[in-house]
């Protein structure tokens, strides 16, 4: 039994659907993650995170590769992505999530700095379902993330990740 370390706690992953996070900013990430547990205690709800920190370990897990082709875990219920990581980037990551019949309906989320128009319109012809800027500055940094999570987590309807 393959066991992951979740944000918060060591738990098998089999135990309930995870958010991905794919990010290799530490300061990024835990900013995010503060906003979660916000939202979570507020919506009584529950949104465990799994993080990486590499783009290629991240894509291992998602297509079940390398190490994980043993993970028998429902799939995720949703993917945060930073584009520029190490190892595999942010946008092969995309095209190769949708080219696996079992992720088409993964939801991609791409968290970013980047305000360029060819990566905007990469992420979206391979497949990402959103494309929100990193803004500057704490308190944007907060409305940003919150108008996100209450968005896929709260508002969207997610399809069932098993």
């Amino acid at each position: 039994e393959i066991r992951l370390s979740l944000v918060g706690s060591e738990m098998c992953i089999r135990d309930s659907p995870v958010v991905v996070v794919i990010e290799d900013s530490d300061e990024d990430f835990y900013t995010f993650r503060r906003m979660i547990e916000k939202l979570d205690t507020f919506e009584n709800t529950s949104h465990p995170l799994l993080r990486f920190d590499d783009g290629d370990d991240a894509l291992d897990y998602l297509l079940r590769e390398g190490e994980y082709t043993e993970l028998t875990a429902p799939r995720p219920k949703l993917v945060l992505l930073d584009l520029n990581l190490p190892g595999t980037d942010g946008r092969d990551i995309i095209k190769g999530v949708r080219h696996d019949p079992r992720l088409r309906s993964l939801p991609i989320v791409v968290l970013t700095t980047s305000q360029n128009q060819q990566d905007i319109e990469t992420c979206y012809a391979n497949g990402a379902n959103g494309y929100v800027l990193k803004r500057v500055g704490i308190q944007a940094t907060q409305d940003t993330l919150q108008v996100l999570v209450r968005y896929w987590f709260v508002i969207s309807v997610l399809p069932d990740p098993s």
